[in-house]
């Protein structure tokens, strides 16, 4: 180990060369995610010219040749020389660190780039960056390779790979064309650099798109065209809406409404202590006003899951920052009120506890934005908005709307707010009942007692992967299950008939229940936002009901259950289908051909196998066995049709993805929800397009 260490080993980067040392430390890593955040540090320039009234439209284009290229109206970037540093504004711009015009120079209300670091950040990290600027009339144009700008030669082609020739001396920008009268603009193309970003990494196309149309949302009346030129197919899309942040909710929300979407839009004022420069050009603190504006819309639906988006001038912030902790401030501040008044029509105990955040989020589908001048993030990715004046203004700006909304009396706001309230208490209780359920519903050993249901026929093994939980129609399927069972792996679980809807139901009417508490509890991994996939005290779920109409009925109901407060045991792909035989085909013995049982599952194949029987001279027994409910199955029979994992079948119930989610959420609500009319409409319409042979296909 060397012990010298002298002033000689230090290094001082000048410049970009910081940047391409630790490029992590400006995009975040050097992966998909950082190739994509280069994009939106150039998006978001021309996004701050929309926010300042100045641009109607973006045009965002991937390149074949591994290029992009984003281009709009506004103003353009400035082209004369900046005083005191002898550069034109472009080459300022994508070439010093910490230079922009968002810091307190007026040409910027609210920003969402304030450090100055993005167009150079991405400058430093391509191979080549072109930037064309319309103003005045003039197109000015100024190229770059790794940040340090010159001219390419693009005689035997158009690329990164071109013969380069550095600026030895600072040069003008040059003028390349004429622009149209009153045209102005930015065009900026770039090709990333395979020296930082490794090769396998490319531009995504589904995060471009999701990028643009959240943008869209939050910038109304913005037209933000994408476009794909890579591969065989080209792809194009177009954003533009009006709504602002409340057709952003109602795009987020899956779910069914428990209340209508709320929008808060407030100002609010601040004092904050900056630094600016003098006419000395020497720092010093000064004291400003400034103000904030507050754009907030939420709504609460019939689900668990939370989807909060926040934005500080229209800038993602997915983890979160002050005006975020400022909202759920104000959130449990009131409604923790409100339910405290109102616990006795709640019918609330002290074992219910207090309201928690956690409780309140359930549900809730929120997007928060907030717009004011020089706001402080937590590094260059602007993860994080760290302005701690900004919590108050949105506490106060949410606290006095949803008192005023609360106190509303007439009588759409009443109900809207009472049901509110009762989906709040519902998930406390649904807290406190998982916990409950976590605690009495872990595998016991053989010396200590159970607290499960007692209909529960439980199986002998501790392997969860390996165990498998029946949920049988009836006790009479119970007691014919039970002698067909293996008990070493199968455990099995009767319901009293049709279980409650609790897609129409409350969440405490859900826990209320008696069927649904037991189900839960057996289960053993909890319900709702508390279900815990890894402490499920089985490997697979098996809905096992008769082949009739009140099967199909039963197995919906219980698929309601599953989908709306154990959804993860879902999507692990852990829940399935038996699915019984409908008939027997007892087939006579002939010659050397034994007697043989078929069993058939379906009409269409029931005929295909008495064809094939007839064809080869076979006969059977008549008339034809129909099964219309498991319990006239004798043991035997059922094992080997519908238990045993050698000749059965299953079918596996799953979720694809997000379009998959959110078809089920929309077919569940149709099916099982409050609405009638549309469900009669729907049964109606497609009477005649099936038949009940259809209804288990």
């Amino acid at each position: 180990m060397k012990s010298d260490y002298s002033a000689r080993h230090l290094q001082v980067l000048e410049g970009l060369e910081a940047v391409r040392k630790r490029p992590g430390m400006y995009i975040g890593s050097t992966d998909q995610r950082g190739l994509m955040h280069c994009v939106w540090e150039i998006v978001d320039n021309s996004v701050d010219e929309a926010l300042a009234g100045a641009c109607t439209r973006i045009e965002i284009t991937l390149h074949s040749d591994n290029s992009v290229s984003v281009s709009d109206n506004g103003r353009g970037i400035p082209v004369d020389t900046v005083p005191g540093v002898g550069l034109s504004g472009v080459e300022v711009v994508y070439t010093k660190l910490h230079a922009g015009g968002k810091f307190g120079g007026g040409s910027y209300g609210s920003a969402g780039g304030l450090h100055g670091v993005g167009a150079s950040v991405v400058n430093a990290l391509s191979a080549r960056l072109d930037v064309e600027v319309d103003r005045g009339g003039k197109v000015y144009r100024m190229e770059f390779r790794r940040g340090e700008p010159g001219v390419f030669d693009d005689s035997k082609g158009y690329g990164p790979n071109s013969p380069f020739v550095p600026f030895s001396s600072p040069q003008e920008i040059k003028v390349v064309g004429k622009a149209k009268r009153g045209q102005t603009g930015t065009r900026v193309r770039f090709w990333h650099d395979f020296q930082i970003f490794p090769a396998s990494e490319s531009f995504s196309w589904e995060k471009l798109t999701d990028r643009a149309r959240q943008t869209a949302f939050l910038v109304p009346g913005l037209v933000i065209s994408v476009r794909d030129e890579r591969g065989g197919d080209l792809q194009e899309a177009e954003f533009r809406f009006d709504g602002g942040v409340a057709d952003y909710v109602e795009h987020l929300a899956v779910d069914r409404g428990v209340t209508d979407i709320w929008h808060i839009e407030a100002d609010g004022q601040f004092h904050e202590t900056v630094q600016q420069l003098g006419e000395d050009q020497r720092l010093r603190p000064v004291e400003v006003d400034r103000s904030c504006h507050v754009d907030i819309a939420m709504r609460w639906g019939v689900g668990y899951e939370t989807e909060l988006k926040s934005f500080v001038n229209i800038i993602a912030t997915p983890k979160g920052g002050t005006h975020v902790q400022g909202f759920e401030q104000a959130l449990v501040k009131v409604l923790r009120a409100q339910i405290e008044k109102q616990s006795r029509r709640l019918k609330l105990t002290a074992k219910d506890g207090r309201l928690e955040k956690d409780d309140i989020l359930a549900g809730l589908t929120a997007v928060i934005t907030v717009s004011f001048p020089e706001p402080q993030f937590e590094g260059q990715t602007k993860e994080v908005l760290g302005t701690p004046q900004v919590r108050g203004v949105v506490s106060r700006a949410v606290t006095k709307w949803l008192e005023a909304k609360l106190a509303k009396t007439g009588r759409a706001d009443k109900q809207e707010n009472q049901a509110l309230l009762d989906k709040l208490a519902g998930e406390m209780k649904a807290r406190t009942s998982a916990r409950l359920h976590k605690e009495i519903s872990r595998r016991k050993n053989a010396l200590e007692t159970s607290a499960l249901p007692a209909k529960l026929a439980d199986c002998r093994t501790q392997e969860v992967e390996a165990s498998e939980l029946f949920i049988v129609e009836g006790d009479s399927a119970l007691g014919t299950a039970k002698a067909a069972r293996s008990s070493e792996f199968q455990a099995l679980f009767p319901i009293r008939g049709k279980i409650l809807n609790v897609q129409k139901a409350s969440t405490s009417d859900m826990l209320q229940n008696q069927e649904c508490a037991a189900l839960i509890q057996v289960v053993g991994a909890g319900s709702g936002r508390s279900f815990d996939l890894d402490t499920a005290r089985y490997g697979k779920v098996i809905l096992m009901t008769d082949a009739d109409v009140d099967g199909a009925h039963i197995r919906t109901l219980l698929l309601t259950l599953f989908f709306r407060y154990m959804r993860p045991l879902v999507e692990a792909g852990r829940v399935f289908a038996a699915v019984p035989p409908l008939h027997r085909i007892d087939v006579n013995a002939r010659g050397r051909a034994k007697k043989e049982v078929i069993y058939t599952f379906s009409d269409a194949e029931l005929h295909r196998v008495l064809a094939k029987l007839k064809s080869s001279g076979r006969t059977y027994k008549e008339p034809i066995q129909r099964y219309k409910g498991l319990g006239e199955m004798d043991a035997d029979q059922l094992a080997e049709t519908t238990m045993d994992p050698n000749s059965r079948r299953l079918r596996r119930i799953t979720l694809a993805d997000e379009s998959a989610l959110k078809e089920a959420e929309s077919v569940f609500e149709l099916l099982m929800g409050t609405q009638v009319a549309p469900r009669k409409e729907f049964i109606v319409e497609g009477a005649h397009r099936i038949s009940r042979a259809q209804i288990d296909a």
